[in-house]
């Protein structure tokens, strides 16, 4: 009784919660229509009301030449969908090509593997002038699979492949062919993209091993690759990739609601009959469309017309890749929505490709950069970033594992502009690259990356980053509200399976039977996307005379000055218009989420959620219990000079509050150079290190300082300490702090004494010829520490 109380009392404070939002939404909404509308109003009042104030002749020529412009521009617009239809027609006819601005090889090609899959690997061949480093690490950029083709991590010359090329690094490409091979599965890609992996690897027998590139859904597949192969993959970068697909902000983030507003699961199943075994990708891009209404029917398209002289190229050149529209079979977007757009499994650590195939995230060893935006509205830094606090219950609980994250957030741009645009390209990506450059000597934890541009007199623009040490709390200062609005998604997952075995039991033989091949491919060629390309091309007899109209407007034409009186106008209209299709998208939001809460939030589903699966609680954790952990502090004082090098920078830095720079980090690498400390260390054992000491200094951070002695027993370790001492404290960007812990730890680790003869104390005789050298105490263990512990 007690518990049903409660369920009660839960589902009526979600309604509560969810008319109060609702009331909220609504008047947010009106306020900023009726806001944008005077905004405005006003602007066109101050720039000059056409008419006022001007001579007869003067608003007759005006508006004349208004109107030939007008007939123009109309015109050139009609024209340049005309050819957006073409270039579809020709794209679909070559076979849909990836669009790399950049010439490639073909390395490798899925479709010829024992488990044929429609992945192949490229090799990016450099454009002239720019040379690449084979002994650099190789990067390898895995694109999405969502309706759309490949090639949007590639689309310009300043995109991710050409920040990579222009630093040096050897490029490859993940491309997929439009139509799925029979029968392939999830388990089988991730299985070839693993051997492209391997084929990079051999490739480049003096690089360190490849970075994995993954954008959006190609960011989960990385994910799930480095998971499944732990030992294979460098260093991982995943840019707007929804790895928690339940998590968003109330309000801001309509489309995770999608799944539960049509029952789950079972849509795609449908969608997937309807095509007699493929899912349409166009139904994914159609989805991406909706989310913005006034963007996919007005403002693209007003754009263009405004400015369709120079515009066009542009928009023809975005439309070629908007359009080309990708299939999968039913197995796959079955297992993508199962277990990640309604199941949200991969972040709680239950998905799975097959029998015992199970992915656990926590087995990633390598690091991982994760880049995400607050102005993304299809991927939320929340769905990019959740997945941590879901995975881990403290900051603790990361070092533990050995796990290194950066999170890297940008403060505006859209989801496609993670990706395609050349500011972020230049900035975000480039300086990626740059802290790539370092990741595997930073310690395990988790880290903000900042990056602060600097302006030269020259005008040249310069950017330092900087990596602050975080707090796993630090991740829930993106949710305005609590997770509990998560709740509501697991009544979901519940009514998906139930929807889902209805619909293969009731109503699926049905369906497939009345829908043969042929139906199937008339119903994609008849989809509104596809429809409004082909219909609006040289197929269509109704535009035969178009070519010559717009061929007579370019050759006479006649553009309307920039302060023109019907171009204000329009201006006006335009805006007008966009803010109406913005309101209808709040409200239309507003009563969808609404609804969603109402459904899902009330007892029964309440109720269905409670059955489905026990509710994670957080329980205190505990790292020191964990026998890696233990063993690593039990053996505090084992090791030899590197363990003492790196003990000491992480000491230091730990004292300065977590903060690192890249110019710093490159300094101390500059430092260490001469002294040959950690020269002979390969990248798996140089991460081991960072691993053993980040605990040592975390947990027992007191008892590394005075076991710091017993790494270096030797004089000729002791030296070569004080001398990374010595450097260390002729920085400058020391604080005070960092300097009295050196300070501190001169003591604990003094020089040998010097006897008069000059001879260090502790340093071999020389000894005659023929003589054998008797071992000094704990000198074996200083020279094998490092490879012999394990954690």
């Amino acid at each position: 009784m007690p518990q049903l109380n409660q369920t009660i009392e839960r589902s009526l404070q979600i309604s509560r919660n969810v008319a109060s939002l609702l009331d909220r939404r609504v008047r947010s909404a009106n306020e900023a229509w009726t806001d944008r509308v005077r905004r405005a109003q006003s602007a066109f009042v101050q720039s000059g009301v056409p008419g006022h104030g001007i001579n007869p002749q003067q608003l007759w020529q005006d508006w004349w030449q208004y109107g030939v412009d007008f007939a123009q521009r109309s015109i050139l617009f009609w024209d340049t969908l005309r050819e957006r239809g073409n270039n579809w027609i020709a794209h679909e006819e070559a076979g849909k090509p990836p669009l790399l601005a950049y010439n490639y090889e073909v390395i490798a090609d899925g479709r010829g593997y024992e488990r044929p899959v429609n992945y192949a690997l490229l090799r990016i061949i450099p454009p002239k002038g720019v040379d690449i480093d084979d002994t650099l690490r190789p990067f390898i950029i895995i694109d999405p699979r969502a309706g759309h083709g490949p090639g949007i991590g590639g689309f310009k010359e300043d995109s991710e492949v050409g920040v990579a090329l222009k630093a040096g690094h050897p490029v490859y490409f993940v491309v997929f062919y439009p139509d799925p091979e029979p029968g392939q599965t999830l388990a089988d890609i991730t299985d070839a993209e693993a051997e492209f992996v391997r084929i990079v690897a051999l490739r480049h027998p003096q690089s360190a091993k490849p970075v994995l590139v993954g954008n959006c859904q190609g960011g989960w597949a990385v994910m799930m690759l480095a998971a499944a192969r732990p030992d294979m993959t460098g260093p991982l970068v995943i840019n707007g990739a929804p790895m928690s697909y339940w998590a968003g902000n109330d309000g801001d983030n309509p489309m995770r609601y999608a799944g539960g507003l049509v029952g789950g699961a079972w849509v795609s199943l449908l969608a997937s009959d309807l095509g007699a075994g493929t899912f349409d990708g166009a139904h994914l891009v159609q989805s991406f469309e909706n989310l913005n209404p006034a963007n996919t029917f007005w403002e693209k398209y007003y754009h263009l017309f405004d400015d369709v002289d120079d515009e066009a190229e542009r928009f023809l050149e975005f439309e070629r890749w908007w359009g080309g529209f990708y299939m999968m079979n039913e197995e796959e977007i079955r297992w993508i929505v199962n277990n990640l757009f309604v199941g949200n499994k991969l972040a709680q650590g239950e998905a799975r490709l097959g029998p015992g195939r199970y992915f656990d995230l926590k087995s990633i060893k390598q690091p991982i950069i994760v880049f995400a935006s607050m102005g993304d509205n299809i991927t939320p830094p929340q769905q990019a970033f959740n997945w941590i606090s879901d995975l881990y219950s403290s900051t603790e609980e990361i070092k533990a594992n050995g796990q290194t994250i950066v999170g890297l957030i940008h403060e505006d741009i859209g989801h496609l502009g993670i990706f395609v645009s050349g500011k972020v390209a230049k900035k975000e990506h480039t300086q990626i690259i740059e802290v790539l450059k370092y990741i595997q000597a930073l310690p395990p934890g988790l880290y903000g990356m900042e990056i602060h541009e600097k302006t030269a007199r020259d005008g040249s623009v310069a950017y330092d980053v900087t990596l602050h040490e975080r707090k796993l709390e630090h991740l829930k200062r993106m949710q305005k509200y609590d997770r509990v609005d998560e709740k509501p998604f697991e009544a979901v997952a519940a009514l998906s399976e139930l929807t889902e075995r209805a619909y293969e039991l009731l109503v699926r033989p049905a369906v497939r039977d009345a829908t043969p091949e042929w139906a199937a491919r008339l119903l994609r060629d008849m989809h509104p996307l596809r429809v409004q390309r082909w219909g609006f091309s040289d197929r269509n007899p109704l535009l035969a005379g178009l070519p010559v109209a717009a061929s007579m407007a370019r050759a006479w034409r006649r553009p309307r000055a920039a302060d023109n009186a019907g171009r204000r106008a329009e201006k006006l209209f335009s805006e007008c218009v966009s803010a109406a299709f913005d309101l209808y998208r709040d409200l239309r939001d507003a009563t969808r989420e609404a609804a969603f809460f109402q459904v899902y939030g009330n007892m029964l589903s309440l109720q269905m959620a409670d059955q489905r699966a026990v509710i994670r609680r957080q329980t205190p954790f505990d790292a020191r219990a964990l026998p890696a952990v233990r063993q690593v502090l039990d053996e505090i004082d084992q090791g030899g000079l590197p363990e003492a090098v790196i003990r000491t920078g992480m000491l230091i830095v730990k004292a300065g509050g977590g903060k690192r720079s890249i110019a710093q980090m490159e300094h101390t690498r500059q430092l260490l150079a001469p002294t040959g400390v950690l020269r002979g260390l390969s990248e798996d054992e140089l991460r081991r290190l960072l691993h053993e000491q980040t605990l040592v200094v975390e947990f027992e951070s007191l008892q590394a300082k005075r076991s710091l002695g017993k790494l270096v027993r030797g004089a000729g370790d002791r030296i070569k300490l004080h001398k990374v001492f010595d450097s260390l404290e002729a920085d400058a960007g020391l604080d005070a702090r960092q300097r009295n812990l050196l300070g501190e730890l001169r003591t604990l680790v003094p020089l040998p004494m010097t006897p008069p003869s000059g001879r260090v104390a502790g340093t071999a005789r020389k000894r005659p010829a023929g003589a054998t050298r008797k071992p000094v105490a704990g000198t074996a263990r200083k020279r094998v520490g490092s490879a012999k512990r394990r954690t």
